[in-house]
């Protein structure tokens, strides 16, 4: 890793080891597709978040089942986190990813309560949310235009991937992208200008609103 790297986007590659770190474990504990490691380590599993687990809301999207899932996820973490570090900040790339992960995987316990998820996938999605927010927010700016696009072809192309792929986990891949979208506009990109301050308000509340709606149909 080259110390421009380091600098610009630090949080990245945190959140990168981490998620390497546990990989390496859970293959010494017994095998990264082990139902068992997979909890162990905080795969997301309805139950056990209405049993108070609350979590696994977060924790899954540290945990990846088989090496190719950890290289792809971990690929695409590599090469958009340092975008979007770059134009919002060290923590509000934070964040983004955290709150993604969250409201990905909330929306995951609710409309797949029967499975056994994990990946960084919620997370990214909410980045590829974040590139949206810079397209709609900030329209002028050619650059930031032509990226939004194609990352919003990318998205598009994804969903429709997910549609037609058993095993994928939809109803995440959606939540986190809706999550880093809405908490765009409440954190802000200073590096960008200024967002207006009643987008700010309405995603704000929004957010809120959809945490609350989908939450109240798990069993706390």
């Amino acid at each position: 890793m080259n110390n421009r790297i380091w600098s610009v986007a630090p949080v990245t590659l945190v959140l990168l080891t981490i998620q390497i770190v546990v990989f390496v474990l859970m293959t010494l504990l017994g095998g990264s597709t082990n139902q068992s490691v997979i909890l162990l380590f905080g795969g997301r599993q309805t139950q056990l978040i209405e049993a108070g687990q609350w979590w696994r809301l977060i924790t899954p999207v540290f945990v990846h089942i088989g090496f190719t899932h950890l290289l792809v996820n971990s690929l695409t973490l590599y090469f958009m986190g340092q975008y979007i570090e770059e134009i919002f900040g060290h923590w509000r790339m934070l964040v983004i990813y955290l709150v993604s992960a969250f409201m990905g995987n909330l929306a995951s316990a609710v409309f797949l309560p029967n499975t056994i998820s994990a990946g960084a996938s919620t997370a990214l999605f909410g980045l590829f949310g974040a590139f949206l927010m810079l397209g709609e927010s900030y329209r002028n700016n050619f650059a930031i235009r032509q990226l939004s696009r194609q990352f919003l072809m990318l998205v598009v192309l994804n969903i429709g991937i997910d549609l037609f792929t058993p095993g994928i986990d939809l109803a995440g891949h959606l939540g986190g992208l809706l999550g880093g979208f809405l908490v765009s506009y409440v954190v802000g990109a200073p590096l960008m200008g200024p967002v207006i301050r009643h987008k700010q308000i309405i995603s704000l509340i929004v957010m809120i609103v959809g945490i609350v709606m989908i939450g109240s149909k798990l069993s706390w």
